[in-house]
């Protein structure tokens, strides 16, 4: 390659990420304007919420009930993942978003979708030691998160290298997973894929599409003030 095809490429990877940053840097904004504006909402509604709180309760307990009813039947229905030329599996069936409150029993491994625990995973460049519960993972993704899992058979050199490029990326997380099949695998809401080291290409090009990407279910919805380890 002639030195100005390299430059002419650098300058379009240049541009990519500089687009991908400016993009998550608009989602933390929002997230902390709304943060503000939901602290000021609290303390004006505060009374309100006082004088309501036995039917709150009533009616809250009730629609757990009645999500927790839905959870095995809608983790559990027809799909399957479609793999496209570049190697990203997309879910082929529409993944329910109900909050619930029983065991989920996903159809994949990490799950890409589906219903959910109420609490969402820390996903602000988060790096976990141990496995997470799925339901509350999954909730991340919901988010516009990307989450990076490995097993016991990826190495510690690539271990170590994703979790620096993790810790340098908001809307992602990063966490252990034996169950699942290949070594070091990548997910975001109804997309996944294998990729063959920290050093592979398609890591970086998964997470410039995937982070805060189209297909986010509640884009800008906040990666803070969740669970963690």
């Amino acid at each position: 390659m002639g030195s100005a095809a390299k430059k002419s490429a650098k300058d379009a990877k240049d541009s990519g990420s500089a687009a991908r940053k400016a993009r998550i840097e608009e989602m933390r904004r929002a997230e902390r304007s709304r943060e503000r504006r939901n602290r000021i909402l609290t303390i004006g509604v505060s009374v309100v919420i006082v004088a309501g709180l036995v039917v709150g309760a009533t009616v809250l307990v009730k629609k757990q009930s009645d999500d927790s009813d839905t959870a095995a039947t809608d983790s559990k229905g027809a799909g399957k993942f479609v793999t496209a030329a570049d190697g990203v599996k997309t879910w082929d069936k529409k993944l329910t978003q109900n909050h619930v409150t029983k065991t989920v029993d996903y159809p994949m491994e990490p799950p890409v979708g589906g219903d959910h625990n109420q609490v969402w995973m820390n996903c602000n460049g988060d790096v976990y030691a141990k496995a997470l519960n799925n339901m509350n993972a999954v909730h991340s993704l919901e988010h516009g998160a990307v989450w990076v899992t490995y097993n016991s058979k990826a190495s510690k050199t690539d271990v170590d290298a994703l979790a620096a490029k993790v810790k340098k990326t908001p809307y992602t997380l990063m966490s252990p997973d034996d169950k699942q099949a290949d070594p070091i695998m990548l997910s975001a809401w109804g997309k996944q894929r294998t990729v063959t080291s920290a050093k592979d290409p398609n890591v970086d090009k998964f997470l410039e599409e995937f982070v805060q990407g189209k297909q986010t279910p509640e884009p800008g919805a906040a990666c803070t003030n969740g669970l963690s380890q």
